[in-house]
């Protein structure tokens, strides 16, 4: 019996990014100690065959938390904000839970055994969206030159979410959280906490992000204890671009002492003349490489 579980979530537009994450996956020899499971969210039952021959479950992602049906528009992807809060509903036999987006892909297993490793004794196990290079992690607007109103993609959120100015404030300049990627233990306390969060987030704000704002404030205001993991266990291409190890073949953190990208994550995605690379494989991007050269590649996951 396999004890740990790593799951995602997709839709019939998203499963070619959700089979190249079970393709990274299995790349690794680890993997095979390691159960898979999948949410379905609006997945052709082709697409369904063809996961089930490498991955252990598939289940039917449900509205966890009721919302009201104008705001869903027929979106069923919109449940992947509110289903990774209850995953041991959906899969109870497992001791540890690593959620990966489907747009995201594992490059180093190290990573995954480090999600692993930082869920233990009820610890949630994330990477925080700041690091080395990054230029802005907070915007405002100015007035007359020295007022500002504050702009975070934290504050922003918990304001139209309606759960208060006091709990707001205390998120506004804290660095933000991705829950692209994330573990939890099967009875860690962080799941009642995020989705007591959830339940609140959910009736003012809009579905997407919801989640998200929860995960911040079970940590930053119900203090849930938390493992902070670096940067390149959810590397987000949109904020940052790796750059290129040409002599092992992999993509690596741009600034010193170059680590290896263990998951890349295209949240928001990577554009090029309108067209993202979550939804066209073909699209390439210039990157630097170590040696100071340039090369044109995608950021998709490629065998």
């Amino acid at each position: 019996m396999k004890k740990n579980v790593i799951v995602s979530l997709a839709d019939s537009n998203y499963f070619p990014l959700l089979n190249e994450l079970v393709d990274s996956i299995k790349q690794f020899q680890q993997s095979e100690n390691i159960a898979i499971c999948i949410l379905d969210a609006g997945l052709e039952d082709k697409q369904k065959q063809t996961l089930l021959k490498k991955v252990d479950e598939v289940k039917f992602a449900e509205w966890d938390i009721e919302v009201p049906n104008f705001k869903v528009k027929n979106k069923e992807w919109l449940k992947s904000q509110v289903s990774r809060a209850f995953l041991p509903k959906y899969f109870p036999n497992y001791e540890k839970y690593l959620w990966i987006d489907c747009d995201a892909w594992v490059n180093d297993w190290q990573s995954v055994e480090l999600y692993f490793k930082a869920c233990d004794n009820g610890k949630l196990g994330i990477t925080q969206s700041i690091g080395p290079g990054y230029r802005i992690t907070s915007k405002v607007n100015w007035l007359f030159g020295k007022l500002a109103i504050v702009k975070s993609q934290n504050f922003k959120h918990a304001v139209k979410s309606n759960i208060g100015y006091s709990k707001a404030r205390k998120l506004a300049f804290a660095p933000h959280i991705n829950i692209g990627v994330f573990s939890l233990e099967h009875n860690s306390p962080g799941w009642a906490s995020w989705q007591k969060n959830l339940n609140q987030t959910l009736k003012a704000g809009n579905i997407f992000g919801s989640e998200g704002l929860a995960i911040n404030m079970s940590v930053y205001i119900d203090d849930l204890e938390t493992e902070f993991l670096p940067l390149n266990c959810n590397w987000i291409t949109s904020n940052l671009l790796p750059k290129y190890d040409k002599d092992q073949k992999t993509f690596v953190e741009p600034y010193l002492p170059n680590y290896k990208i263990g998951i890349m994550h295209l949240a928001a995605g990577i554009w090029k003349d309108g067209k993202d690379m979550r939804v066209d494989k073909s699209i390439e991007i210039e990157l630097e490489t170590l040696d100071n050269k340039k090369i044109i590649k995608s950021l998709r996951f490629d065998k």
